[in-house]
């Protein structure tokens, strides 16, 4: 049985985005399709499906670097911000977007809040952990 490390981290989020989307719990808010990701960005994103596609990749990062909390989301899908001729600056993205999914993954039932000491945060349920190494031991079966 493969893991979520044993597998690239593209084919991972693309196939658990695809599964994610079928999902009830899992459905953008109506705000999704105008909304930047982040102060650094200049246009809303591109893909229709960018919100089932960021969903994946927060349940990976839970699954890697949890417990993982809102703030070090901001700061892992920030961005440098064009300022002109001044230095780019290192801005956070946005914490609403952060928030709302972490919140339908639990819901979900995929990840569940940690309050253990000094490392509060999200953690992965084994049924998380279960649904990431399916989808990983899927992906190791195709090659």
């Amino acid at each position: 049985m493969a893991i979520v490390q044993d597998v690239p981290a593209d084919k991972l989020i693309f196939k658990a985005a695809k599964e994610l989307e079928v999902k009830p719990e899992f459905k953008a808010p109506a705000w999704a399709q105008f909304v930047k990701t982040g102060v650094s960005r200049q246009r809303p994103p591109m893909r229709k499906d960018w919100w089932h596609t960021r969903e994946a990749a927060v349940l990976r990062t839970v699954y890697l670097e949890g417990p993982i909390g809102t703030n070090t989301l901001r700061i892992k899908y920030g961005g440098k911000k064009n300022m002109g001729y001044t230095p780019e600056e290192t801005k956070k993205g946005s914490g609403s977007i952060a928030r709302k999914m972490l919140q339908q993954l639990e819901t979900a039932g995929l990840i569940k809040k940690s309050d253990k000491g000094v490392n509060k945060g999200r953690v992965m349920t084994p049924a998380g952990k279960k649904f990431l190494d399916k989808i990983a031991t899927e992906i190791v079966g195709k090659k």
